[in-house]
């Protein structure tokens, strides 16, 4: 983390950038070591091109710091409120804030930690930092990879596990339950996000919450599900059909594993993230279901479920090696049933290697 620190303060000095402010969360935790939650009580880590990286924390939370994987200056304060103010100009003098820019995360810096910084540096100029995380954050070192690869194992092992308990007849909600405990009995830390398991008309949209829907024979059964290790996330799913299916529904399925492949045959470094989402839609037009394809082929992965790189069609993002991401065509038969097959992969120097190895024909259930 201390090589992370130090790429940070480079791209900071090249970006103009006198600081980065972070709220608790995946890239502070990516920065420090440090799992601290957003609460009422405002926290941020300070770092600079030059100094030691400064935190604000309240006194509650002072034995977090034997967790930090690299140095930092602490300004505690006490529960009284009014104390508050005193820690963040503290910080802010400590870090000569007044008059300088400063990057943040635009998706998590929040108005309570600005008003702070604001009273103590008026004239602190924010701007955002979401080029240099992604930059730092999107490829990943062998550690990384490690703690991905540990999420999926389980995740794989939970599905297995849990289908083993399925009968036809329960509902959505009652497999989504079932899936979760199995992930969290074979190791998970926590899940990535909440299992969407989707039968029949309800597989037809992409993001369906599992309901009290009974999966019946003749469905469509799409599960998109992840396990969390070592704060990484997995996002894996495939679609199973519940009995006797449609001759219909069996080729969406065939065509849309076709183009899982075509996209993981296309991506590696030096492609473009946009070309990685066209190689599948391409195989999914000239069959014409390209109306039924209604979402980006993926999404990066790693301390977020959601990511950068985006993988959508007019992303000029440049693939290096490390990046990792989805891979999740679909097709969706509006009020009949739809159909995605997600893998997880990284680039290699010359190709991509998948992560996630469940088999991705069509089982029936």
């Amino acid at each position: 983390m201390l090589n992370r620190l130090q790429k940070a303060q480079q791209l900071m000095s090249e970006q103009g950038l006198d600081a980065v402010i972070l709220n608790p969360g995946p890239t502070q935790f990516y920065f420090s070591g440090l799992h601290l939650h957003l609460m009422e009580r405002p926290m941020c880590l300070f770092l600079d091109p030059d100094k030691t990286p400064a935190i604000v924390l309240p006194e509650l939370e002072r034995q977090q710091l034997s967790h930090a994987t690299i140095p930092l200056e602490p300004f505690f304060y006490s529960a009284d409120v009014a104390a508050w103010h005193e820690a963040y100009r503290m910080a802010a003098d400590y870090m000569e804030l007044n008059g300088k820019t400063v990057g943040i995360e635009p998706t998590r810096f929040r108005y309570l930690e600005m008003s702070y910084i604001q009273q103590a540096a008026p004239e602190v100029q924010f701007t955002s930092a979401e080029e240099l995380i992604a930059i730092l954050r999107m490829c990943k070192d062998a550690q990384e990879k490690a703690a991905m690869k540990a999420a999926i194992e389980i995740s794989q092992r939970a599905l297995t596990a849990a289908l083993d308990h399925f009968n036809v007849g329960m509902t959505e909600l009652e497999l989504a339950s079932e899936l979760t405990m199995q992930m969290l009995q074979a190791g998970a830390e926590n899940v990535a996000f909440g299992a969407i398991v989707s039968g029949g008309p309800n597989s037809a949209n992409p993001h369906a919450m599992p309901g009290d829907r009974q999966i019946q024979n003749g469905d469509l059964l799409v599960i998109d599900y992840g396990a969390m290790k070592d704060g990484y996330c997995a996002d894996i799913t495939r679609t199973f059909g519940i009995g006797e299916i449609e001759s219909e529904f069996e080729q969406i399925h065939k065509i849309t594993q076709q183009a899982n492949a075509a996209a993981r045959a296309f991506a590696k470094p030096g492609v473009r993230a946009g070309d990685v989402d066209k190689a599948a839609r391409k195989v999914i037009e000239s069959a014409g279901y390209g109306a039924y394809f209604t979402h980006r082929v993926g999404h990066g992965l790693g301390m977020e479920g959601h990511e950068p790189p985006y993988m959508h069609s007019t992303n000029d993002l440049i693939l290096q090696e490390g990046m990792t991401f989805t891979i999740e065509p679909g097709i969706y038969l509006p009020g009949r049933g739809g159909v995605r097959v997600e893998d997880d992969v990284i680039l290699t120097a010359d190709g991509c290697e998948s992560l996630t190895t469940l088999p991705r024909e069509l089982q029936l259930l």
